[in-house]
């Protein structure tokens, strides 16, 4: 399997995912501004939404948009990162796979933008803001989204924790949960490692 990625974007995820599943993979980096590939070629030819990631398959079939490749990516690796398909906790895992984003995703991505006026980017980060909120009180007395099994749910909202707290500055100090919940997953090995070969971390 091939991953394109763009350190530090959402996908991330994805790349989280294939290394705690233990998947061999290669990894493409992609210049999403230019939407050039490392090599000069154009990104748009592999996925023309312009967009990370993208999960080239063996059978070189591509797979778009993050909530669906890492539950691929669970349901190859059978390590317990998604519960078992049609099962009440799938759904469960669904739900909140549709909630980061949805409610997160998609309200701190414009406030990347250099055109987005302070205001519209305040409005964003009040929407979000009161997602985090809410995050607080649903993690009290978990360790992580669905109780005490990381899933692929996880790394989608450590990104978005990244995101918030690492490039847009947001101040979490009140949701002394999130931030646990957030240290939690920045301490698991495959995390460390995914974060490292994008360039997140120095290496050790």
């Amino acid at each position: 399997m091939k991953l394109y990625y763009t350190p530090g974007a959402c996908s991330l995820s994805p790349h989280i995912a294939l290394l705690e599943a233990g998947l061999p993979h290669d990894l493409v980096k992609v210049d999403l501004r230019a939407k050039k590939l490392e090599n000069g070629d154009d990104f748009l030819k592999v996925n023309p939404k312009g967009q990370v990631p993208v999960l080239a398959l063996e059978s070189g079939e591509l797979v778009t948009e993050g909530p669906i490749i890492v539950q691929m990516i669970a349901d190859k690796a059978g390590k317990n990162l998604a519960p078992a398909r049609d099962s009440d906790e799938r759904y469960r895992l669904l739900e909140w796979l549709n909630y980061i984003t949805t409610e997160l995703h998609k309200n701190l991505g414009p406030m990347f933008s250099p055109l987005l006026a302070e205001e519209a980017k305040g409005f964003f980060k009040d929407r979000a803001m009161s997602k985090f909120k809410y995050l607080e009180t649903a993690l009290a007395g978990r360790d992580y989204l669905m109780g005490k099994q990381f899933t692929v749910a996880d790394g989608y909202l450590f990104t978005m924790l990244m995101w918030a707290t690492d490039r847009l500055k947001f101040d979490l100090s009140d949701l002394p949960t999130l931030l646990a919940y957030k240290a939690r997953i920045a301490a698991r090995p495959m995390v460390q490692e995914a974060m490292t070969k994008e360039g997140l971390l120095k290496a050790a």
